[in-house]
């Protein structure tokens, strides 16, 4: 199924796409009350997707709109915490490199992530408000994995058991904030606190059977700014798999419906890796820029950059400036 979070005007209620129809979930499943999003979907008892699907198969009627008609926002309007991890060899190689070193062996060894920030969640065609704090600002195109069910100390085996489907992530990184923080050591704060893009569908997992291959989502991933391509790479080369993430995430936690868990960015999916990778035109991205993340059976999650709001040139916690606030090449 294709799950999606529209609004026609009158609020943000969860859907179903079927042939380019949105169907309305609240009255498929005969919710008592409206279902505002995907996350009050799959917090409903009882396998609601499993109710979902036996509704669609049994025809039952339920109000619809073309898509065309519909204002997509982002599947999960507030997750209930958005892990990012940092799984991709590629990226975390080059962002090393930068450093001069290599790879840690814990890298390799453990699934890497850091708490993001679910209340700044942006949908589909949302504008982003450019970081009044930043002038480097980059992106990050991700694969998502949305949590389906509670549970805790789950096994790598049963990991893609509590993932209700997948969406495209971007994770939006005022660079120069970031790399203030980073020689503290404690891990991104500023530096992504500000927008997390999230749609424009959840994709259900079984769907997405044919690209799930050795625990992992091969998929091709394109990004395009201003209609010109900065990056082409494969969903597919994750070190750890889907189960590893969800295990690790919540071995003596607890994971519940609507957690996020970001990817980390697929091989080639930031500004200095498409200039390493022989994009001429790329650079930090700038107001009016139009970004564009498709991916291969998840669709295409599409946001243009904003103006800074409340910039002050003499604002105290900005970036300390840089000699050259060019992407290392």
């Amino acid at each position: 199924m294709k799950l999606l979070t529209y609004d026609v005007g009158s609020g943000p209620r969860a859907g179903v796409l079927v042939d380019e129809q949105v169907l309305d979930a609240t009255a498929l499943l005969g919710a008592a009350a409206t279902l505002r999003d995907v996350r009050a979907l799959l917090e409903l008892p009882d396998s609601p997707l499993d109710r979902l699907r036996a509704s669609l198969a049994a025809g039952v009627a339920a109000p619809s709109v073309p898509l065309a008609r519909v204002r997509l926002r982002a599947p999960v309007l507030q997750p209930p915490t958005v892990r990012d991890f940092f799984d991709y060899e590629a990226h975390a190689a080059h962002w090393r490199r930068l450093r001069g070193d290599q790879l840690p062996e814990a890298w390799y060894r453990l699934p890497i992530f850091y708490f993001s920030n679910p209340l700044r969640i942006i949908g589909p065609d949302d504008d982003m408000p450019y970081p009044s704090a930043s002038d480097m600002l980059d992106y990050e195109l991700e694969l998502a994995a949305v949590i389906g069910r509670e549970g805790s100390d789950v096994a790598e085996a049963d990991g893609l058991s509590y993932v209700a489907g997948f969406t495209i992530l971007c994770d939006w990184s005022a660079r120069d904030l970031q790399r203030d923080e980073s020689q503290v050591g404690l891990g991104p704060a500023k530096g992504k606190d500000f927008c997390t893009s999230l749609g424009p569908l959840l994709v259900t997992t079984d769907e997405l059977a044919p690209y799930l291959h050795d625990g992992r989502l091969a998929v091709r991933c394109t990004l395009r700014v201003n209609g010109d391509t900065w990056m082409d790479g494969n969903g597919g080369t994750m070190h750890h798999t889907w189960g590893q993430l969800v295990e690790r995430a919540a071995h003596d936690s607890r994971i519940v419906p609507g957690d996020v868990f970001g990817s980390g960015t697929v091989g080639g999916g930031t500004v200095g890796e498409a200039i390493h990778g022989g994009y001429a035109q790329a650079r930090y991205l700038q107001p009016g820029d139009l970004v564009e993340l498709e991916v291969e059976g998840l669709g295409l999650l599409r946001n243009r950059i904003a103006p800074k709001r409340h910039a002050d040139p003499d604002y105290r916690y900005r970036a300390a400036p840089l000699p050259d606030p060019t992407p290392n090449r």
